[in-house]
């Protein structure tokens, strides 16, 4: 694909670019390898939670849904703040909102408490996924963007990572709820962005001060406040029954009910847009069926059906949560280069190669499959590095950081459904290699052509609703190398 050059002024590599972007994008890196720490916490202490509350293990398991009850509502929020007060606020708020809510968890008291902190953790880290995101893009050059969200998603697994040592070295000395405590470290780093960096330039120059219309204008006009604080707590009420698996046989009635709130808030959010923005919702979802299955089922498939013990699946998920950090920063490299869509569908299909070879591999070949579980992350996984360009180019600067929060974290619903959907498969496949095998290959497939096509910008040109969102006002074959 041909690309139009990059003026010679314009930086387009790491070494090029100013001390103060160079200082944004540590900052956010630094702020979302700690969302990564303290959001996978709770899936490492399960069991001496349950032990300890006296719940059984599904029960316990259902805490790990209680943050996506609250995505929606930090992506929505949070993204308002950002787009009405600039990025760098929102991210502060972010960080302070997922730093209380981890050390709170450590101080629950049974099992809604530890729900509610759950929750609260949640909206931070959605408000820190929008608003990381868009400040880091909007302070580097338009050639290097999604370079900079795929360094930027690089920092979440090595959170992780970090998260797991913490867990070897704090839990057997002091107890589960000394990890939780430990959450609290990333408020030094708020302290540290309040004083030292700059506002995102792209905002500061096209939004600012300026009175224009905003996600924060749209939300809370004087006519919408009131009703739109009633849906929010509908909705959060309806997701809080339907995640802790206290809502019975009125479960199928919530899930509509929960559908329409989220379209009423896309609806407000897009105008006439508020399609595409449904498109987006749809395609995020689809991400996280063939991503999430894996990545919360493969330590259970490690251990019952091929047998490795504690320290084998261990080294295993590190290698696995490398290869998503190394994949994520290749696919920001390859994205300038080739163009998102195109990189982001070319990994897409890469990855299909090595999925069935990971699941196919008898016991007793370790290192084999670090190699094939790192090569299959960095390319399925780590593509996703792309996403926040994608996303964030359907929607103007002025909306950017609710458009692409609140996209994103509706969609990251389909990390709380992956998990029952892979238990499901299996038990009618007779196999757990076999269901995550096949909602992989599948929603991948899905995923792809979703991307390749361009449906939600082709939804959206169709629509003839002028925009300056830069899917929306000029197709990607014509852009520059950072579109």
């Amino acid at each position: 694909m041909a690309t139009t050059p990059t003026p010679p002024d314009v930086p387009n590599s790491f070494r090029q670019l100013s001390r103060s972007q160079r200082k944004a994008f540590f900052a956010a890196w630094l702020g979302y390898l700690l969302d990564g720490f303290d959001f996978i916490l709770i899936t490492l202490v399960l069991t001496e939670i349950a032990a300890d509350f006296d719940l059984s293990l599904t029960q316990a398991a259902t805490l790990v849904s209680a943050a996506f009850v609250s995505r929606w509502l930090g992506g929505l929020a949070l993204g308002a703040i950002g787009d009405r007060f600039g990025r760098k606020p929102a991210m502060i708020l972010a960080i302070l909102a997922f730093s209380i809510g981890s050390a709170l968890c450590g101080f629950a008291w049974d099992y809604w408490s530890l729900f509610l902190f759950r929750a609260i953790v949640g909206i931070g880290m959605a408000g820190e996924y929008g608003a990381s995101a868009t400040y880091v893009m909007e302070s580097w050059p338009t050639s290097m963007r999604n370079r900079a969200t795929g360094f930027l998603l690089s920092a979440y697994p090595i959170g992780t990572v970090l998260a797991a040592l913490a867990y070897e070295v704090i839990v057997p000395a002091g107890g589960w709820r000394w990890l939780f405590y430990a959450g609290i470290v990333p408020i030094a780093l708020t302290l540290y962005l309040r004083r030292s960096l700059p506002e995102a330039a792209e905002w500061e120059a096209e939004v600012g001060g300026r009175a224009e219309a905003t996600t924060s204008s749209v939300l809370f006009a004087p006519n919408r406040r009131i009703p739109n604080i009633a849906l929010a707590v509908v909705l959060s009420g309806a997701l809080v029954l339907i995640f802790s698996r206290t809502g019975g046989g009125a479960i199928p009635y919530l899930i509509v009910l929960t559908v329409l709130c989220l379209v009423a808030f896309a609806v407000q959010l897009a105008g006439r847009m508020w399609p595409v923005m449904i498109a987006i919702m749809l395609t995020v979802f689809c991400a996280f069926l063939y991503s999430w299955p894996i990545q919360s089922l493969l330590p259970t498939y490690l251990k019952t059906e091929l047998g490795y013990d504690a320290g084998q699946v261990s080294n295993a998920l590190t290698w696995a949560g490398l290869g998503y950090a190394a994949g994520s920063c290749l696919a920001g490299i390859v994205g300038d280069r080739l163009g998102t869509r195109r990189a982001y569908v070319l990994g897409l299909f890469v990855s299909l190669a090595f999925v069935f070879p990971v699941f196919a591999l008898p016991a007793g070949n370790v290192v084999l499959l670090w190699v094939l579980l790192f090569a299959m992350q960095a390319t399925s996984q780590g593509i996703s590095g792309l996403l926040p360009k994608f996303i964030g180019d359907h929607f103007p600067t002025r909306l950017r950081a609710a458009g692409l929060g609140f996209s994103y974290n509706v969609g990251a619903l389909g990390g709380a459904v992956a998990p029952l959907a892979g238990a499901a498969i299996a038990e009618e496949f007779g196999s757990l290699g076999s269901a995550l095998t096949t909602l992989a290959v599948s929603l991948t497939v899905v995923v792809a052509l979703i991307i390749g096509l361009d449906v939600p910008a082709r939804i959206g040109r169709a629509l003839r609703v002028p925009s300056d969102a830069p899917a929306l006002s000029t197709p990607e074959r014509k852009a520059s190398s950072g579109s």
